[in-house]
Parts: C-alpha cells; sequence; structure tokens
C-alpha cells in the first residue's frame, strides 16, 4: 500500500522541518528523492539549489532533473519563503513586507506549478502535492496565543488560502492529462513552542495534541502513490480533528 518505490519525486524546502521529514521518509520507501532548496549546510549529488521565486532557476531546476532522471513522477511544493519580519501583529506589518511575502510563497508555488505540470501533461502522468494550512481554510482563534509573542501571520491566511484554490483550478485545467493536483492542509505542527500556546493548542484538539511531522508522512506518501490515482483537486486535511469542532 502506498507504494513510491522507485519514483522519481522532488521536493521543495527540503532543509527545512518537515523537509527534512518528507525526504528522509521517502527515501525509506525506496523512492528516488531530489532534494531543492535555496540553501544546503551539505549539499549531495541528489540536491538541486532552487530559488522558486525566480524563473529562470525554476526552469532549469526542471529541466536539469529531467536530462537526469527521465522524469518527474512527484513533486511536493513544500518551501516556505518569508521576510525578515515575518511573525509581526497585522496593525504592525509594512505593506511591502504583506507583498513581498504573498509574491515569494504564492506566486513561487505558481510558478513551480506552471513549469512542472506542463512537463507532466507531455509525461501524460504526474502527481503533485501543494503543502497549505488549515488556516488557509478557517481563521485562527487568536486566544491561544495570549501569553506569547506569537501570532498568525495575516499573510499567511492569504497565501494559503489562494493554494487552496489554485490547486483546485489546476487539478480541473490538467486533469484530462492524467495529472493529478492535490493539497496536504496541516494544523499546528509542535516546533518547541512557549507552554502555554501548547497547552491551549492541545485542549481545542479532539486529540488533544499538537502534529508531529510525522503525522504528515502518511498523507505524502498516498497522495504520491498510485494507490490514490482516482484523487485529485482534494485537501486532505491532517489536524487532529480541529476544523471539526
Amino acid at each position: 500500500m502506498f507504494s513510491v518505490k522507485d519514483k522519481v519525486i522532488v521536493i521543495t524546502g527540503a532543509s527545512g522541518l518537515l523537509g527534512r521529514k518528507i525526504v528522509a521518509s521517502l527515501k525509506t520507501r525506496d523512492a528516488k528523492v531530489i532534494s531543492t532548496d535555496i540553501t544546503f549546510d551539505n549539499q549531495l549529488d541528489d540536491d538541486f539549489i532552487l530559488d522558486i521565486t525566480d524563473e529562470d532557476s525554476v526552469k532549469s531546476v526542471v529541466t536539469d532533473i529531467v536530462k537526469k532522471y527521465g522524469r518527474i513522477d512527484g513533486w511536493v511544493n513544500n518551501a516556505y519563503p518569508r521576510t525578515g519580519d515575518w511573525g509581526k501583529k497585522l496593525e504592525d506589518i509594512p505593506f511591502e513586507s504583506w507583498r513581498k511575502n504573498v509574491d515569494m510563497h504564492l506566486n513561487g508555488y505558481y510558478l513551480c506549478c506552471q513549469v512542472v505540470l506542463e512537463h507532466m501533461k507531455q509525461q501524460q502522468f504526474g502527481s503533485l502535492v501543494n503543502m497549505s494550512s488549515i488556516y488557509g481554510m478557517v481563521a485562527p482563534d487568536f486566544s491561544i496565543y495570549e501569553g506569547t509573542a506569537m501570532t498568525m501571520p495575516a499573510a499567511y491566511s492569504a497565501i494559503k488560502g489562494g493554494i487552496n484554490n489554485l490547486s483546485r483550478y489546476l487539478a480541473s485545467y490538467y486533469g484530462h492529462c492524467n495529472v493529478r493536483i492535490n493539497i496536504i492542509s496541516p494544523g499546528g505542527i509542535y516546533d518547541n513552542q512557549p507552554d502555554a500556546f501548547v497547552n491551549k493548542y492541545n485542549k481545542k484538539v479532539p486529540l488533544k495534541r499538537m502534529g508531529q511531522p510525522n503525522d504528515i508522512m502518511g498523507p505524502i506518501h498516498f497522495l504520491l502513490s498510485d494507490d490514490s490515482s482516482y484523487i485529485t483537486g482534494h485537501n486532505l486535511v491532517v489536524d487532529g480533528g480541529l476544523t471539526i469542532v
């Protein structure tokens, strides 16, 4: 079940918290995993420097991957570009910061989709997964941030909501090519957040805990595998039940 054996799968943002886990998890299932990111601490043979905000970079990397490996079976848009002032409260966000974050993240995902999906159309197969968030679906409960310096950045909700509907559009557009586009929307992933936040968050979740990176791996394997061959345009929510209550 959920076999990705020998599939050529590209991960963007491969050096990040989720990216590293996705790469490692797919490798344990014998996928041929290509890591891409804007920088690597220790670049390996299957690692490609990729700036998702740069059209030439995206086109060049996709061309080089196809030339080296012959095809792209799967692509996971997981990169998380953001400005240095990311995380400010709404009233403190400079408009230029808002503009830049939307441009880097939403438009970067669009650019990757445009280039990769056209290649998959020529192949007449492929599965692309866009990493989104429950905050592309619902508004945050700001009470869980009380007592901390944290907030949910306004641009994040706009970006992820845009990715969700872009993905549905693309699934409809490329369906006749046997190319599938799906979304994974995680809830909060534990990353050493303050106890005050974690405790409040856990109380809201039916499963009473934040997500762990490993909770996202099964859904990714599923959507990249042939076991999901009749699923496209779907938003697979992985949030411990938070959005049902």
